[in-house]
């Protein structure tokens, strides 16, 4: 039962961060659209958010916390390791940024967001370094 929960969990683990790879890359381009006061493409990257966000988005997001889960419950040991404790803080964190792509998404839907397509490229970049540490954390174990 493990191994059949750990595939799944990866795979709604890859399609939730490629959306956290894309939507802030999408409000980027949303962005700059809205500089050029170019009104048919901000309306197609509404559109986009929010199919994204809600269609596969946050449905990963809660895949992965129930196989996740699944396997804390079946390997309940884990919870006394500092490597998962360290894990599970950047899984909140993600969450939260997750969260905040909501508030943005939001934003845009009622032309209120006001952030640079600078700041949304640096703001994109954020689930490469939990990406980077929740994988060594899970596959290395260092601690």
């Amino acid at each position: 039962m493990y191994i059949w929960l750990k595939a799944l969990h990866l795979m709604a683990m890859v399609t939730w961060f490629a959306a956290l790879f894309y939507l802030p890359r999408l409000y980027v381009y949303h962005a700059m659209a809205r500089d050029k006061n170019d009104d048919q493409s901000m309306a197609y990257f509404k559109t986009m958010e929010r199919k994204l966000y809600r269609g596969i988005m946050t449905p990963s997001m809660i895949l992965v916390l129930i196989f996740g889960g699944a396997m804390l419950y079946l390997v309940p040991g884990w919870f006394s390791q500092g490597w998962m404790h360290v894990k599970l803080t950047f899984v909140v964190l993600l969450i939260a940024y997750h969260h905040v792509c909501l508030i943005y998404l939001k934003q845009f839907a009622q032309d209120r967001c006001t952030k640079s397509h600078t700041f949304f490229r640096w703001f994109n970049e954020a689930p490469v370094v939990a990406l980077v540490v929740i994988v060594l954390l899970a596959v290395v174990k260092p601690f």
